[in-house]
């Protein structure tokens, strides 16, 4: 790497800082304006309002990031372009007998890796502070009992309600069972005080325990049964280590499924994604089938973006920066509107399958993101 790499590198990287900075800020302070009374009453026992509003706001600017990355690094290039024009750098480097592609390579190289590091976030970093990003500030002293979403086990042919569900305890107040099944003894409902979502052990398989057991009255005196040689209910009458009033039914219908906020959905990484689907128990609509393939060829597709700006950065014509970017506006539009529209073509079954849906928009931009790669680098 020479010293002109390394100078166009800092300054690009620098105005990326920048720019994600920017629209932190202005994120912030929007926010923290309608729910300043909650973040100021937390920090009176919470040590600090600056700890409070780390904490808070933290994990939402990993999801800023992932929401605006791409986009960001798109309109860096152009600002540092354009600082390069205004200082007469660019015609300098030029007249040095140095191509477009050259002066250029260092920014493309960082922006792979910018995209490459959203990548790891998505996967890695957000799926561990969703419940964080679907609670409110007033809720960060207890967790709030939300609304239930119910939810029907193919498998095993049982509705799963509940008065309420404490997502981050994965726990169900007040919960009903409704049994479509032959379970024979048991009527057509369980209910109870709670249920607790509980992975597998040696013991049983993943699924909830249910306490505090109200229908049927004798649950202990049933026997444990299930379907297809699969146990379903298990009671105290063959599994000891079951308390009085308790049972456990065994379902992967995970307690996030329940959740009436479905967009927690989209901050699951791809094998949550692809489990979900291929899970027998649950219904997967058309639209979360999108939703993987999308996150399968996001990184190339955020990637094809940055390289459709390359024109706008690289033109004979100086034109002015501002000009600039209203083209550049109009380019994320373009590339935003093939995206949805293939989505929500994909999303309902008209014309393109799930899968398909997806990977149009990669299929029409590639090849143009790739074409004006190799102009650039022949000017």
């Amino acid at each position: 790497m020479t010293k002109i790499d390394r100078y166009i590198l800092i300054l690009f990287l620098r105005t990326v800082l920048v720019c994600f900075c920017s629209i932190a800020g202005i994120f912030i302070v929007f926010h923290a304006f309608t729910s300043l009374d909650d973040l100021v009453h937390q920090a009176r026992t919470d040590g600090g309002l600056v700890r409070v509003m780390i904490r808070f706001y933290g994990p939402y600017m990993l999801l800023l990031f992932d929401w605006t990355g791409a986009i960001i690094v798109l309109m860096s290039l152009l600002f540092t372009v354009g600082w390069l024009r205004r200082t007469g750098e660019m015609t300098a480097t030029l007249s040095a007998g140095i191509s477009h592609g050259r002066i250029l390579r260092p920014m493309l190289v960082a922006s792979f890796l910018i995209i490459a590091v959203q990548l790891v976030n998505r996967e890695f970093l957000l799926p561990h502070y969703r419940d964080a990003l679907a609670m409110k500030a007033k809720a960060m002293e207890q967790e709030p009992e939300q609304p239930i979403l119910p939810c029907y086990d193919l498998t095993n042919q049982i509705l799963i309600e509940g008065a309420s569900l404490l997502a981050k305890s994965k726990r169900i107040n007040y919960p009903s069972f409704r049994l479509d099944g032959d379970f024979a003894g048991y009527g057509d409902l369980i209910t109870a005080r709670t249920a607790q979502w509980t992975e597998a052990t040696a013991d049983h398989a993943e699924g909830y325990w249910v306490r505090g057991i109200k229908r049927p009255e004798q649950i202990d005196s049933l026997p444990s049964v299930g379907t297809q040689n699969r146990p379903v209910i298990l009671t105290r009458h063959d599994h000891p280590w079951l308390q009085p009033n308790e049972c456990f039914i065994a379902t992967t219908i995970h307690s996030e499924f329940l959740q009436t906020d479905q967009s927690t959905s989209r901050m699951v990484s791809i094998s949550e994604l692809a489990s979900r689907i291929k899970n027998p128990a649950v219904h997967s609509s058309m639209s979360v089938q999108v939703l993987l393939h999308e996150r399968m060829v996001r990184p190339t597709l955020d990637y094809a973006l940055v390289l459709l700006g390359l024109p706008i950065v690289v033109n004979r014509r100086g034109r002015n920066l501002f000009l600039m970017i209203a083209v550049a506006i109009g380019t994320v539009m373009f590339f935003f509107g093939i995206k949805t529209l293939s989505g929500a073509m994909g999303g309902s079954g008209y014309l393109l399958s799930p899968a398909m849906s997806a990977w149009v928009p990669l299929l029409i931009l590639g090849p143009i993101a790739y074409v004006r790669l190799r102009e650039v680098q022949n000017e």
